[in-house]
């Protein structure tokens, strides 16, 4: 089966059965070719319902979760948003296609230069790439930004790093996993009139976000 009809059947089957209705983020999955954000020799599960190992202990999200995160953001076309662990780059991809520019931080450099030699590649011009602590958000890194419409965080914290609401600005939405090492529950956070409310939205399991204001490094 070709895997432009492999995406179609995981929109439908993954995505929508499961409540999502966004037209923008379906329209995003549509196009975006998860099989070349995963490594070779498991392409043949690009459009399955799991995540899969990209290397240096990440994954590429289930299709399903990244879905969910993103319907929850709600991003518009002229939103700046603030992707913290870009790892394969295709979430990054998914968000490219939905907002105006993407700032995407990477810990773990050989993920970021392969996701960015990537991306260029399939032609995509409004991504800005940052290897460092994605816990401390776009602190001091080029092109300077102080505060994003959108942040979304794709490994799970043990808190909401303070640097990250910090950055979200007014109107703003994070969406971020939170809790143990283990497992967490997916947060949305948003800033209205200079308060910041939470909202919880189920179970997850994501790697550990890693940093100053995250995970110690086991």
């Amino acid at each position: 089966m070709k895997f432009e009809d492999q995406r179609d059947i995981m929109v439908q089957t993954q995505i929508c059965r499961r409540g999502i209705n966004d037209q923008r983020v379906l329209d995003a999955f549509l196009v975006v070719p998860r099989h070349e954000f995963v490594p070779h020799d498991m392409r043949t599960y690009s459009y399955s319902d799991h995540p899969l190992s990209i290397g240096e202990g990440q994954t590429i999200s289930q299709p399903y979760i990244v879905a969910l995160m993103l319907d929850l953001l709600q991003v518009r076309p002229t939103d700046h948003v603030l992707e913290i662990g870009a790892g394969s780059g295709y979430q990054t991809a998914l968000l490219a296609k939905l907002a105006a520019e993407v700032y995407a931080v990477e810990r773990i450099d050989s993920l970021m230069q392969h996701a960015k030699r990537l991306l260029r590649q399939l032609g995509y011009g409004n991504i800005h790439f940052r290897t460092g602590d994605g816990t401390r958000g776009w602190e001091k890194a080029f092109p300077p930004r102080d505060a994003f419409d959108r942040i979304i965080v794709a490994a799970g914290s043990p808190q909401v790093p303070q640097p990250l609401i910090n950055q979200l600005a007014e109107g703003g939405r994070l969406v971020i996993p939170s809790g143990t090492r283990l497992a967490q529950e997916l947060l949305l956070v948003t800033r209205r009139d200079g308060e910041i409310l939470i909202e919880k939205h189920g179970g997850c399991a994501f790697v550990p976000l890693i940093g100053e204001e995250g995970w110690p490094d086991a």
